[in-house]
């Protein structure tokens, strides 16, 4: 019975295999599938701008190939992945139709904003292994660019302070009148520090990248590895996608879209504090 289903198993990834061949057999054709691969996310930037052919031979502008919509068009459909049940082909269509409009196509600048990565990796804190989310941006310098932390979420941190929506009634408060006291209220404000917090101003949110610093340099957390990386896109207008790194067998593998959401300019910034745990 257990071979039977070994064997049931094998043929579906088999069969899923070969879909995908079929697939990109019918954009690149069956020589140049061996080519399909994303290796780097350089790559992929030029793939999606068409920049580069199948082969990896790189298009400049002047070149009749250069940014060309049809090759786009022929292109595109590989750098998704193609074995993921929420990428409906209707989607897709629809958002190679955007990036290949005539009148205003879409491109992907690699030093330009609306564009970072998310890296988790393994730390030691207070002697108990622990992940983190760490956002990354590049960020220009006066000779060149170079990534920079742009924010953090880790669990710890987070479990520390008491958010006000989840209190009951008033929260705790300092009175109005307290400078007629000379604050001499701040006393029983400081006696618990559980919730302190509780008295900052509405626009404060623990900001985690100031806590991990402050950590390292006591030497309570230590970096141990980077478990995985993602990339996040907002470049395009009204669209959403992100960057996966997909390691399988089968040419459809690399650094490949693995989600896709049609969002308009305007609720972005939600989409991004979601991303961010704010």
């Amino acid at each position: 019975m257990r071979y039977r289903k070994i064997v049931l198993v094998s043929l579906l990834v088999w069969i899923g295999q070969s879909a995908t061949s079929q697939v990109l057999s019918d954009y690149l054709g069956n020589e140049q599938v061996l080519y399909a691969e994303t290796k780097q996310v350089n790559q992929f930037f030029r793939r999606f701008n068409g920049e580069e052919d199948t082969r990896g031979n790189r298009y400049y502008p002047g070149n009749s190939k250069y940014r060309d919509i049809r090759e786009r068009q022929r292109y595109l459909p590989i750098l998704f992945d193609l074995q993921n049940p929420s990428l409906p082909d209707s989607l897709k269509k629809r958002f190679i139709r955007d990036l290949t409009r005539t009148s205003q196509p879409g491109f992907l600048d690699f030093y330009g904003e609306g564009w970072f990565a998310e890296v988790i990796a393994n730390f030691t804190y207070q002697n108990r292994p622990h992940s983190a989310t760490l956002f990354l941006k590049l960020q220009k310098e006066p000779v060149g660019f170079k990534w920079v932390f742009s924010q953090v979420y880790f669990e710890p941190f987070a479990s520390m302070f008491v958010e006000q929506d989840s209190l009951d009634g008033i929260p705790p408060f300092i009175h109005p009148q307290s400078h007629e006291l000379d604050f001499m209220t701040l006393r029983k404000v400081f006696q618990d520090s559980r919730k302190v917090e509780l008295y900052a101003s509405k626009e404060y949110h623990p900001d985690h990248l100031t806590l991990l610093l402050y950590e390292l340099k006591k030497g309570n957390i230590t970096f141990n590895s980077v478990k995985k990386v993602k990339f996040h896109f907002v470049q395009i207008k009204d669209w959403y996608f992100e960057l996966s790194e997909i390691n399988r067998r089968g040419p459809n593998r690399g650094w490949l879209i693995s989600q896709l959401v049609r969002i308009p300019e305007a609720q972005k910034n939600i989409l991004l504090k979601y991303i961010y745990h704010e």
